[in-house]
Order: C-alpha cells, then sequence, then structure tokens
C-alpha cells in the first residue's frame, strides 16, 4: 500500500469518526484523530496501532530486542523445529546435528526459521519480551534457569526441549522447573502481527465507546489496506 493510498485510506477514516456524536465518543474520535495523524508519517499498521494505543491508553502487546521475525513464523513452528534435533549429543560449543549445547540449540532452532538470536544463554536471555510465569509460557518461549547458565525451549503441554549436559542427548521432558527456579521466560515471537494487533485494537476501542462499530470497521479496513 502506498503513501498516497495510506493517507487517502486515513483521511476516509478521520471522515468516519467526525459522524460519531455524544461526550464519550468525540473523546476517543479527537484521540484517534491525533493517533492517525502520527500514524500518517509512517504509513504502517504497525505505528498506526501504536500511536492509537498510545492516545486511547489501550495496551497492545509489543516485542522487545532486535528480533526480526519473517512474519509466518510461530511459536509451534519453533517448538516442531527443535524436535527434530532430539537425540543429538550434548557437545559445548555445539550448533549442529553433530552435537550441541544449550544456547547452540536454540540460536539453531531459530536460525532454521530464519530468525537470528544471539549465541551465548547472556544474550539469549534479554531477546523478546518477558513472560510473567510458567504457567503463561507458550510454545516457543525461552526458559533460563540456573542464574542464567541452561536455556531451554518451552514445548507446550508442560514439556520442554534442551540439551541438558555432557553425556546427555538433546531431550523433551515434562517441565522439572518451578517459577522459583527460573531467571527468566522470554518471548521471542510476537503475539501478534501488525494487522492483528491493530484489528484487536480496534475491537477495544469498540467496547470502550459502547458500541462504535462504524469505528471498528474503519480500523479494521485500515489494517487489511496496509497489509496489502
Amino acid at each position: 500500500m502506498s503513501m498516497s493510498d495510506t493517507l487517502g485510506r486515513i483521511g476516509q477514516i478521520q471522515s468516519m469518526l467526525q459522524q460519531f456524536s455524544g461526550t464519550a465518543r468525540a473523546a476517543s474520535t479527537t484521540a484517534a484523530s491525533t493517533a492517525l495523524s502520527s500514524a500518517a508519517t509512517s504509513g504502517s499498521a504497525s505505528d498506526f496501532a501504536s500511536s492509537l494505543a498510545s492516545a486511547l491508553g489501550v495496551t497492545v502487546p509489543t516485542t522487545g530486542g532486535t528480533i526480526a521475525n519473517p512474519g509466518s513464523v510461530t511459536g509451534t513452528d519453533v517448538a516442531t523445529a527443535a524436535q527434530k534435533y532430539l537425540g543429538v549429543p550434548y557437545v559445548f560449543g555445539g550448533t549442529d546435528s553433530t552435537g550441541m549445547d544449550c544456547s547452540g540449540l536454540v540460536q539453531t532452532v531459530y536460525a532454521d526459521l530464519g530468525i537470528e538470536v544471539p549465541r551465548l544463554v547472556s544474550g539469549q536471555m534479554t531477546i523478546g519480551t518477558e513472560v510473567g510465569s510458567l504457567a503463561e509460557a507458550q510454545p516457543g518461549d525461552l526458559i533460563v534457569t540456573g542464574g542464567g547458565a541452561h536455556i531451554l525451549i518451552y514445548a507446550g503441554n508442560n514439556k520442554v526441549i534442551h540439551a541438558p549436559y555432557p553425556g546427555r542427548d538433546v531431550c523433551i521432558v515434562e517441565a522439572y522447573m518451578t517459577d522459583a527456579d527460573i531467571d527468566t521466560i522470554r518471548r521471542v515471537i510476537p503475539e501478534q502481527t501488525a494487522s492483528t494487533a491493530a484489528a484487536s485494537l480496534a475491537a477495544s476501542v469498540s467496547t470502550a465507546t459502547n458500541g462504535t462499530d462504524m469505528l471498528s470497521a474503519a480500523f479494521a479496513s485500515f489494517a487489511k489496506g496496509s497489509a496489502s
């Protein structure tokens, strides 16, 4: 979608916003217009969602670090990719099917999916976004234990995949740790793409303004157009 098309779409949405009446709706319109003007600078759905969230006080999940996701990769893809290394022997410093250590497994699995992550646990434990507890973990999340000495890939269903230590192979086991044992859980794969974030934001705005269906439709239209 070109910048001129984006600006045209924004103009249409602003016109629709002006049709709303009532104190609550007027306040939402003002906030949304401010956000739309900010988003027009870049013309992206991501900036649109972020700016609008800031204006309306709505929280939208964000991704930390400098991880570049190709766009189609999911956390489940990460867990599935990790399983092909089951049985590979632990080798300190290893990063391939002849042998790998815990962080080598993580780096290799993500690299297989086109995502570059740091080589060592010390770097891997800072990427993505923080997950509050093991109960909130999703497939593909990284679990760091031992004061940053060990890293595992959450596989879902309370199971983890890791390269344990010398003499052992890469394996999938029950998550044996508790939150007290965990230094951090990192979500590298974003929960939402820019388009779905904008769509979710539109739903939140609709609820907050007592059924502004036209506003939701406008935001959904913007997100769809920006993604094409």
